[in-house]
């Protein structure tokens, strides 16, 4: 396949898509799109719909026959909460085979698209492999940017299947070489995951699986500041690997000693965190970024408290960690006491990998979706990731009923940690219980909206840090 039989496509909305795609796609949309599991607003009524870009890669009818893919991002608007925009690469077909129609929104009535059955692309193998083959040549369709890394080597006859394990994005795995994730909610500005994946293994990390293309929208958009907005990121697969979660809840079922991979957990956790400092810009928080900290915790327990009443009755004792978070940069004034740097973000058990040569890598550098991407793009202490892991290692304990084994693997962590790192994360317990607390907090509300059954853990957390008195 040629580069040119891609160009041939008109730019920006192909066959002057925009009037009346919009009239077509909103009755199917409305039912569709609440639906799937990374749509944000969930148990809210869908305001509008408003068209950001709609880009024909292929049009029905032209080289591969019946059969079409067209790229749109959309806003969504929802009472409550700011708009949220997604992208979405619908295919379409006369008639759907019986494989694809649990991936199907409907036919289309009326527009660019009138008799066509729309569904979602990626679980097409047909329209997946275009994508692989549209992503190892660079170049433009209007909005969209393809962008590949020089030596990049794309191996034919890769089957693509849509991978179960996403929950925010969707991702496709091909043979066992690449795994392509499609941001589904996204924003203008660079994803992290794309950002720091490509700092990490353009300075020779061995802890990321490393992208070898991506895709972005163009910085058309007026909100955009210039910057391109990340669709989706090609990587390198790890066949043979498991992660971290099934690890620890397969040793926490017999009782087991996990506190060796733990510890090279914590080395590998220490080694992403000295490659970022390098490759990326580091700062130091001096005492009102501190202070400015410790009130947006205070914020999130108030919010929390007032939504999950379980939580009350530790909010007091609770504070008393943001209170002396924010003690600690009254007591340094304008001076930098906490470096701060790009960090993973959204660390815990299932964000990291172990291959067959028992070496750990990391993934899913995006950090929290829920979090707008400007803070997820801000330097932040280290500790915020080790906090995470220590949240994780807690709930893979509570999960299966073994409390004490949560202890000996938090310990082994921080100790491998140590040995890469210089410093014991334990020995900043000001900054580590304010945001092993602050992520507990997140926990519980996140587990009263859509797992009640689980909120007894971050409570039993919340229980143990509203007693724990930090030495200074």
């Amino acid at each position: 396949m040629s580069d040119s039989s891609w160009t041939r496509v008109p730019p920006a909305t192909g066959r002057a898509l925009v009037p009346g795609l919009m009239s077509s796609l909103d009755p199917l949309l409305r039912a569709w799109l609440p639906r799937q599991r990374w749509f944000a607003g969930k148990g809210l009524p869908v305001g509008e719909f408003r068209l950001t870009s709609a880009t024909e890669l292929v049009p029905p009818g032209g080289r591969l026959g019946p059969l079409g893919l067209l790229h749109v991002l959309i806003d969504v608007t929802q009472p409550g909460r700011p708009a949220d925009r997604y992208q979405l690469l619908l295919g379409a077909h006369p008639l759907l085979p019986s494989a694809l129609v649990r991936a199907a929104l409907g036919p289309a009535v009326g527009g660019p698209y009138d008799g066509l059955t729309l569904y979602d692309a990626p679980h097409d193998p047909r329209l997946a492999a275009l994508l692989l083959e549209r992503l190892r040549m660079p170049g433009r369709i209007g909005r969209l940017r393809f962008t590949t890394e020089p030596h990049a080597q794309f191996p034919p006859g890769l089957t693509p299947r849509v991978s179960t394990a996403e929950q925010s994005n969707t991702s496709v795995v091909y043979g066992d070489a690449f795994i392509l994730k499609l941001f589904r909610r996204v924003s203008p500005g660079a994803n992290p995951d794309l950002e720091l994946s490509l700092a990490l293994a353009r300075a020779g990390s061995r802890r990321v699986a490393e992208p070898v293309a991506w895709f972005e929208a163009d910085s058309a958009d007026p909100a955009g500041d210039g910057e391109p907005m990340t669709l989706g990121v090609l990587q390198r697969f790890l066949p043979g690997s498991t992660d971290g979660w099934a690890l620890a809840l397969a040793s926490v079922a017999e009782d087991g000693d996990f506190r060796a991979e733990a510890a090279a957990l914590g080395r590998a956790t220490a080694e992403v965190h000295a490659s970022l400092a390098a490759a990326l810009p580091v700062q130091e928080l001096g005492g009102e970024a501190l202070e400015r900290l410790a009130a947006g915790m205070t914020h999130r327990l108030e919010e929390t408290a007032a939504e999950v009443p379980a939580v009350r009755p530790y909010a007091a004792a609770l504070r008393a960690a943001y209170d002396d978070l924010a003690k600690l940069g009254a007591s340094t004034g304008a001076r930098g006491t906490v470096t701060a740097q790009r960090i993973h973000g959204d660390l815990h058990l299932g964000q990291a990998l172990r291959g067959p040569d028992r070496e750990w890598v990391l993934i899913d550098f995006e950090g929290e979706p829920a979090r707008p991407l400007a803070e997820r793009r801000r330097p932040a202490p280290p500790v915020q990731d080790v906090a995470g892991m220590l949240r994780s290692f807690d709930y893979a304990a509570h999960h299966s009923g073994n409390g004490a084994w949560a202890a000996r693997h938090r310990d082994a962590f921080c100790l491998g940690y140590a040995e890469v790192s210089g410093a014991d994360p334990r020995e900043q317990p000001v900054l580590i219980r304010a945001f092993e607390t602050d992520k507990a907090v997140y926990e519980a509300r996140y587990e009263a909206r859509h797992r009640p059954a689980w909120l007894p853990i971050p409570l039993s957390a919340l229980a143990r840090l509203a007693t724990a008195v930090p030495s200074r």
